[in-house]
């Protein structure tokens, strides 16, 4: 049926649960865009008939427009909901995304991350005075301004505000800085210890 790759594909976003993104469809999408090229080319051939007196073609014309417009919703439902995703993404992991997260994602989505990631910076440099201002920082309004935290994975030595460096080594332990921790905790570096 006419219309059922486009609306696979939508199909296919809404049964991602809580903003999960899924492998790029490219040969989905390219089928569709395939489908779309050969009604409209079927049309253009119908509506040079119709013009020549045979009016019988005209509701066919009609359904095969009504599919392409249709497709067309749906590819670009995908594409920009595709996009909403990384965009939130971006938030969430900070501008470093995990590899899982990128293996998902096209080689325009991710040229895509990367100028919106670029674009977001400069927005944060040029507020806030001298420093900038990091709004990806305090997403959720913090409890308390220190956190204790569980380092899952050798990262190195971490330096705090006031100029103390922390080693942080698998399954070490430390009392700091929230703000400091939040982008770490994102990457899996960090985890949360809760009382």
């Amino acid at each position: 049926m006419a219309g059922e790759r486009a609306v696979g594909l939508v199909r296919e976003l809404q049964r991602a649960a809580g903003g999960h993104l899924p492998p790029f469809r490219a040969e989905e999408l390219r089928q569709a865009l395939e489908e779309m090229r050969a009604l409209y080319e079927r049309n253009q051939a119908d509506v040079s008939e119709a013009k020549a007196g045979r009016t019988d073609l005209i509701f066919l014309i009609r359904f095969r427009h009504c599919c392409l417009l249709r497709n067309q919703r749906c590819i670009v439902a995908y594409l920009y909901d595709r996009l909403l995703r990384i965009r939130a993404l971006r938030w969430e992991y900070g501008s470093i995304l995990p590899n899982a997260i990128q293996f998902h994602m096209s080689a325009e989505e991710v040229e895509w991350f990367n100028r919106y990631k670029k674009s977001l910076a400069t927005y944060m440099r040029s507020v806030g005075g001298e420093e900038g201002l990091d709004l990806t920082q305090d997403i959720k309004p913090p409890k308390s301004l220190y956190i204790e935290v569980r380092c899952l994975k050798d990262y190195g030595e971490f330096e705090i505000e006031d100029g103390t460096t922390v080693l942080l080594k698998k399954n070490s332990q430390h009392f700091l800085p929230r703000w400091k921790c939040e982008q770490l905790i994102r990457q899996g570096v960090l985890e949360h210890i809760l009382s």
